[in-house]
C-alpha cells in the first residue's frame, strides 16, 4: 500500500473539503427552491423560508399538475429530448466512424475534416439560421428544435478520437469475415464505445432539456413551447393565465411557491438521468484521450 507523505495528505484533505464545498453550493439552491415550493403562502410571501419548508403543503404541485399548458410543454420537452438525443448520437457515430479512417479508406477525409473545423469556428448567424428554418417549413414543429442542432462537431471530435483508440485488428478481423462498415460500427464499435456514447448522450440530453431560446423564436404559439421556453416566459413575466389557472382559485397559493414548484418539476427529470449514466461518465471522458 502506498504511503502518502504529509503534504500529500494535506492536499487530499484540502481537495476533499473544496469539492464538498462546491457540492454544497450547487445543492443549496435546489434545496431552497424545493423548500419554497412546499411552504405555505404566508411563509413564502414573507420570505421566511430558507432550506426547510414552513407550513407544509402540496398546493403548488397540485396547481402545476392541473395546468394543461404545463403538461403539454413537459411532453414537448420529453419528446424533443428523446428524439434529439437519438438522432444526434446516430449522426455523431456515423460521422465519427468515417472521420476516424485514414486517407487509404476515406478519400477526401482531410477536406471533410476542415469543413467540420470551419463550422466550429464560424456560425451562420441567428437571422440566416432562422430564415433557413422558416423557408424549410420547420417552424411550429418539433423538427425545428431538433434538426438545426442535430450534429455537434465537438461531440464528433470526441467520438472520433475514441474510435481511433479501438484496435484496428478488431475491425480487420470483422472485415475478413465479411462484415461491412455498418455491421462493424454497430456490432464492434458500438458495444466498446458505450462509456463514450453514454457521456455524450448525457451532454445532449441536458442541452435539449435546458434549451429555451430556439423554442421562443421557432414556435409561435405558447401551447407548442418546450418546458424550458415555457418556464422562461412564465417566470420573466408571471401570469397565471399562461398556465391555465384562475387566480381566484389560488387564494391559498403564493406566486413564489408556484414558480418554485414549476422549476423543481422542470429540473427533476434530468436529475434522474445522472445516476444511471454516472458509472460511464468519468470513464467515457478519459477513454480515447491517450493513445499508446
Amino acid at each position: 500500500m502506498l504511503k502518502l507523505s504529509l503534504s500529500d495528505r494535506m492536499f487530499q484533505i484540502a481537495n476533499h473539503l473544496f469539492l464538498a464545498l462546491m457540492a454544497v453550493l450547487c445543492i443549496l439552491p435546489m434545496v431552497h427552491v424545493l423548500a419554497v415550493s412546499l411552504s405555505s403562502d404566508y411563509a413564502t410571501t414573507s420570505y421566511l423560508v430558507k432550506f426547510w419548508p414552513i407550513g407544509w403543503n402540496l398546493d403548488a404541485y397540485k396547481a402545476a399538475l392541473e395546468s394543461n399548458n404545463f403538461i403539454v410543454a413537459f411532453k414537448v420537452s420529453v419528446l424533443r429530448t428523446v428524439l434529439g438525443t437519438l438522432l444526434t448520437m446516430f449522426l455523431t457515430m456515423l460521422a465519427a466512424y468515417s472521420m476516424s479512417k485514414d486517407d487509404r479508406y476515406f478519400k477526401g477525409r482531410t477536406l471533410y475534416a476542415w469543413f467540420f473545423v470551419f463550422t466550429m469556428l464560424f456560425h451562420g448567424g441567428l437571422i440566416p439560421t432562422y430564415l433557413v428554418v422558416q423557408k424549410s417549413g420547420l417552424t411550429n414543429s418539433i423538427a425545428a428544435l431538433i434538426l438545426p442542432v442535430a450534429v455537434n462537431v465537438f461531440n464528433v471530435v470526441l467520438m472520433m478520437n475514441f474510435f481511433r483508440g479501438i484496435p484496428k485488428e478488431l475491425e480487420e478481423a470483422s472485415m475478413i469475415d465479411g462484415a461491412g462498415h455498418f455491421r462493424v460500427l454497430f456490432t464492434i464499435f458500438f458495444p466498446i464505445s458505450l462509456p463514450s456514447i453514454a457521456t455524450l448522450s448525457l451532454f445532449t440530453m441536458v442541452f435539449h432539456w435546458n434549451s429555451w431560446f430556439d423554442g421562443m423564436i421557432y414556435m409561435n404559439q405558447a401551447d407548442q413551447f418546450p418546458l424550458a421556453t415555457f418556464l422562461q416566459a412564465l417566470i420573466a413575466g408571471f401570469d397565471y393565465t399562461k398556465i391555465g389557472l384562475n387566480p381566484s382559485d389560488l387564494e391559498q397559493l403564493s406566486e413564489r411557491s408556484l414558480k418554485s414548484a414549476l422549476m423543481f418539476i422542470g429540473i427533476f427529470p434530468i436529475l434522474l438521468v445522472y445516476p444511471f449514466l454516472q458509472k460511464y461518465f468519468v470513464k467515457g471522458m478519459t477513454l480515447g484521450s491517450v493513445k499508446e
